[in-house]
């Protein structure tokens, strides 16, 4: 085992024994090249909860002492290359079979996020994944989602069938009144153009609710 005199305790640990030996506060340390300490600090406001500060922005992380443009620019990005790292996918399309592989699917895209975003995943006979798309993006308590968009973008990509995707960031999974209207309203678009709304999935961070499984489609 080699000391490094000169060196952090993370390099340290990360070369003697490996990065699966370091602590999350090892870590943001070395990401921000910061004192173990103050890395400790870090996670302590966050609740010692990554998924919290993959929401903090620059603006917040400009607000801890010690932590300046070049540290919150290193800490947001390393954030943003671990969700681009879950967006990657092998080149074999995707299959839906349950509403557990659309959630699955879908936390890249919306893990970690606080305000609302409405995708539409377009699926062929085969329940093969052709096209994901973001429709909108909204406030805290909800987006918007045009029936005329979600249509025209399933017949662009020839669709068989199509769910409906949007995220609650309060935490709350139950389908509010304008939830369950637009659903219907989609339902009844897809029925006219032979391409069914197979299920409307609610997203949390800790969980989710398919409007198929409940038997509300």
């Amino acid at each position: 085992m080699k000391s490094f005199n000169l060196l952090s305790e993370p390099t340290e640990i990360l070369y003697n024994q490996g990065k699966s030996a370091m602590t999350d506060y090892h870590i943001i340390a070395a990401i921000a090249n910061i004192g173990v300490d103050k890395a400790r600090e870090i996670l302590k406001l966050a609740d010692n909860r990554l998924s919290e500060l993959a929401k903090w922005d620059m603006e917040k992380w400009l607000k801890i002492e010690g932590i300046g443009y070049t540290r919150a620019t290193a800490l947001v990005t390393s954030f943003e290359l671990g969700r681009r790292r879950m967006v990657e996918h092998p080149d074999k399309r995707i299959k839906i079979n349950c509403s557990q592989d659309v959630y699955n699917n879908m936390k890249p895209y919306l893990f970690d996020e606080v305000v609302e975003h409405f995708y539409i995943i377009l699926l062929n006979r085969n329940n093969q994944v052709v096209k994901l798309h973001k429709i909108s993006s909204g406030g805290t308590h909800g987006t918007l989602a045009d029936p005329k968009l979600i249509f025209k973008k399933a017949l662009d990509y020839l669709a068989s069938g199509l769910i409906l995707v949007h995220n609650h960031p309060s935490g709350n999974l139950t389908p509010s009144e304008s939830d369950k209207r637009l659903t219907q309203r989609l339902i009844e678009v897809g029925k006219s153009l032979e391409i069914p709304v197979l299920d409307h999935l609610i997203f949390t961070d800790a969980s989710y609710l398919s409007f198929a499984d409940e038997g509300l489609i």
